[in-house]
């Protein structure tokens, strides 16, 4: 019976030293950091976020894009249909409310240089900074890896866009011809812009990865800016044989005009209209439905 029992007490003890090793390894894990060489410095964040907080707009998508868990975001990004999906469990927050973001608990906060109280936030969770346009598009996502320790989960997905708006470009191409040109307008806030190729609106898709012809009219007003702001007298002159029209479905009458109505795209049914919204962004959730519009309209798939 002593023979018996001596064993089990033995086993008992390596149970109980296995589970406390466990245990002690997944607080290890859950307390592990990284140092992250941000825009501003060098700043320590946790090696795995599990509750982030976002507060500039234009990052939040390249977080979702990499499966994280966001527990708070801002207006912006709340209000976007693309986003929905993402944000179920997630409140929403801005920078002038500190106490509602520390009842998150965030283990990471990601700002834009412009928003308030960023010294406040930095005593709640480690902040990182991002501008926009500092660095292109795409290198962003790979940056934002960097950050939440998903690098070569970014990469791949990058590279893999690379190739399928490549390819959408060249079916395009094939489909409208290589001199057909492309415009970018946008209807919002009862104001009209056309866009150039690095302020979001599908233009990095258009002109970057599918290369399509920009109407030079356009290429003269929005190089610097990467838009530029247009009364309704002026449509024509910056019209492509195709346009993409991005609208908030407010104050649409200079669609009623005889002006617009004679525009050559116009009246070739070569407009395609999008959800502005929809269309802000240029992060891999918004990429991927960029793209699928555009195959979808200009190939009718």
């Amino acid at each position: 019976m002593k023979k018996l029992f001596l064993p089990l007490i033995v086993f008992s003890l390596f149970l109980i030293t296995a589970c406390g090793t466990q245990d002690n390894n997944e607080t290890a894990k859950a307390d592990e950091f990284i140092t992250y060489q941000s825009e501003e410095g060098q700043v320590e964040v946790p090696a795995n976020p599990e509750r982030i907080v976002v507060l500039n707009s234009f990052i939040s998508g390249y977080l979702m894009a990499l499966d994280m868990n966001i527990v708070g975001v801002d207006g912006w990004s709340m209000s976007n249909p693309n986003y929905a999906p993402y944000l179920e469990n997630a409140v929403e927050v801005s920078d002038q409310n500190l106490e509602k973001i520390i009842e998150l608990n965030p283990d990471l906060i990601i700002v834009a240089p412009t928003n308030n109280n960023i010294d406040q936030l930095k005593e709640i969770a480690p902040t990182v900074s991002f501008t926009y346009g500092a660095l292109d598009y795409l290198t962003t996502h790979i940056e934002v890896g960097k950050l939440v320790n998903k690098e070569s989960e970014a990469t791949t997905w990058v590279n893999d866009f690379k190739d399928r708006a490549k390819q959408a470009g060249s079916d395009i191409k094939a489909e409208i011809g290589e001199n057909a040109t492309v415009s970018v307008f946008e209807n919002y806030n009862k104001a009209l812009y056309v866009f150039g190729n690095n302020f979001a609106r599908g233009t990095e898709i258009l002109y970057g990865e599918m290369e399509l012809a920009m109407p030079e009219k356009v290429q003269e007003v929005a190089a610097n800016d990467g838009f530029f702001a247009m009364s309704v007298e002026v449509i024509p002159e910056y019209a492509g044989d195709y346009i993409i029209l991005t609208s908030d479905g407010q104050n649409t009458s200079f669609q009623e005009t005889d002006l617009y109505k004679n525009i050559p795209a116009v009246k070739n049914n070569q407009v395609y209209t999008a959800e502005a919204s929809r269309f802000f962004f240029n992060d891999p959730i918004t990429l991927d439905y960029q793209l699928e519009f555009f195959i979808d309209h200009f190939l009718g798939e």
